[in-house]
Parts: structure tokens; C-alpha cells; sequence
């Protein structure tokens, strides 16, 4: 069975326990999940909104994170999904969750799948301040 059990990028609101379902898995000891929301602030300046938006290239970029955190670590069980389109504050923007023997692998697996899909997977993010300037920030930082 394959470890990478639901990868997305979707224009509709995100579930943790979708994401939790997916990860479950009776031979892992430890499962990590991480939860990333829009923040009121970004850079001492009041966010207003904000908007994300892909690369049609994305979804085989996330796969291809995916499969090296898959490789590096002992997965059991591995899952990513991330939210385009127009975001409040407060929604869900990104949940990653990764399951492993043990705790620590859990860890440091989730640790490494959130950073390389923010560094690697091609989606920007668009910011609109409450003094009305703006902002892109590239995930690939």
C-alpha cells in the first residue's frame, strides 16, 4: 500500500480529520500534525485578506516532496493538503500530517514535509494590509 495516502490542492475548505482519517494507521506509534492559518498580522502589519493561488505544476511538485520525505524517513503513513482561492481570517490554509513508528521520525517528518512544500510547491500568496498596500510572497521562499 502506498504511504501517501491524500495529496490536494483544493479551492474548498480544509479538514483535519479528513487529513487525520487519512493518516491513521495501526503500525504507527506516533503521528505529527501540523495546522496553518491565516494570522491577523504578517510582518507587524494588520491582514485584511489574503489569496492563494497555484502553478498548474503544483500538485506533481507536492507529490514529488511527498515521495522524498517518504524515502528519508520510516512513513507509515503520509498526507498534505493546501487551500487556494479567497481566505478569511482564521481559515485553514495548510494541514500536513505524517505517521511513523515513533514519535520522534513523526516529528522530524512533519517538520521536513511542511518546509519543503512551503519551499518547494509553487503557490503564492497574495496579502492585502489594512493601509491598503499589498503584497505576493512566493511559497518557494
Amino acid at each position: 500500500m502506498d504511504v501517501i495516502r491524500l495529496l490536494a490542492i483544493r479551492d474548498t475548505a480544509l479538514s483535519v480529520d479528513e487529513v487525520m482519517a487519512a493518516v491513521g494507521d495501526h503500525a504507527a506509534g506516533g503521528t505529527t500534525l501540523f495546522v496553518g492559518t491565516v494570522r491577523e498580522r504578517d510582518n507587524g502589519k494588520p491582514v485584511t485578506r489574503l489569496s492563494y493561488s497555484a502553478h498548474p505544476s503544483a500538485d506533481s511538485e507536492l507529490r514529488a516532496v511527498a515521495e522524498k520525505v517518504a524515502t528519508d524517513f520510516p512513513v507509515t503513513a503520509l498526507a498534505a493538503v493546501h487551500r487556494v482561492g479567497d481566505l478569511e481570517l482564521g481559515d485553514t490554509a495548510v494541514i500536513v500530517a505524517v505517521s511513523c513508528p515513533h514519535r520522534d521520525e513523526a516529528f522530524r517528518a512533519a517538520r521536513r514535509l511542511i518546509d519543503d512544500l512551503k519551499s518547494q510547491v509553487p503557490i503564492w500568496k497574495h496579502q492585502v494590509f489594512a493601509d491598503g498596500s499589498a503584497e505576493w510572497v512566493g511559497a518557494c521562499e
